[in-house]
């Protein structure tokens, strides 16, 4: 690679192979989600939903969708993201990559964006299977794909993140089952949080999850649990600080080169 030309071959060949990975499970990447899906709709759309009609004038059925949506993505982004670079470290195979005529502006497109397209692709999947049950309008699509892809590429880059700093298979699948999962349930996935009674109310709104979900619900239905321009900078402060925590990894070779 000679000035400040982009290797765009090697950029492909990685995200190939990501994307290769995925298609060897295809069909079990995809049927998970659909199955999942479609039990919470059973359980929360149909048990819980026939107690509850409407919230805020948004049919249940509906309301639950864009956290379903957000609750799939979270941890597919992490997982592909963490999984694909933790591969290379734990495989030894990492040191070919780092001598790679890659810089590692190029190594994380490729890595991030082959975990943030299969993150995409398994959103879209849920929300056409959300129509298996419900009716539900989106009045922003484009400001909802545009949700998608920074939330994804967000989350991606955190869990490339998270697989360079994990050590073991335990440590990869600590942080999304513990920390992210949690988070995202009482992040008002399925439920508005001026249902809360107070503390709990104030004491959600340290949770960054909330402006997600909410703000990907304000494409859907034009409201959320906060202000959209809050939600908006949430999401480039989230996105900020792992691009700029993916910056420190390279330069100082943290668990890349031991």
């Amino acid at each position: 690679m000679s000035g400040a030309a982009v290797n765009w071959r090697g950029i492909a060949a990685i995200y190939r192979f990501e994307l290769h990975r995925f298609g060897r499970t295809f069909w079990t990447s995809l049927m998970t989600p659909v199955i999942t899906t479609s039990l919470y709709f059973i359980v929360f759309g149909s048990a819980i939903g026939s107690r509850m009609a409407e919230i805020d004038g948004i049919p249940y059925g509906a309301f639950i969708v864009p956290g379903l949506i957000m609750l799939s993505m979270l941890q597919e982004s992490i997982f592909n993201a963490s999984f694909g670079i933790y591969m290379p470290k734990w495989t030894g195979t990492i040191y070919e990559i780092l001598s790679a005529p890659l810089s590692p502006l190029e190594t994380v497109i490729a890595y991030v964006g082959a975990a943030a397209s299969k993150s995409m692709i398994v959103g879209l999947v849920i929300f056409a299977t959300a129509h298996l049950f419900v009716d539900v309008e989106v009045l922003h699509p484009l400001m909802m794909l545009a949700f998608m892809a920074v939330i994804a590429i967000s989350f991606c880059l955190f869990g490339f993140i998270l697989g360079i700093w994990a050590q073991s298979f335990e440590q990869l699948q600590f942080v999304p089952l513990l920390v992210i999962m949690p988070m995202t349930f009482l992040g008002g996935a399925f439920y508005t949080i001026t249902m809360l009674p107070d503390p709990w109310r104030t004491i959600t709104l340290f949770n960054p999850v909330i402006y997600l979900i909410s703000g990907f619900r304000w494409t859907f239905f034009g409201q959320g649990d906060v202000a959209i321009g809050i939600s908006l900078s949430v999401i480039a402060a989230m996105l900020l600080a792992c691009t700029g925590m993916v910056i420190w990894v390279f330069r100082t070779g943290y668990r890349l080169k031991k």
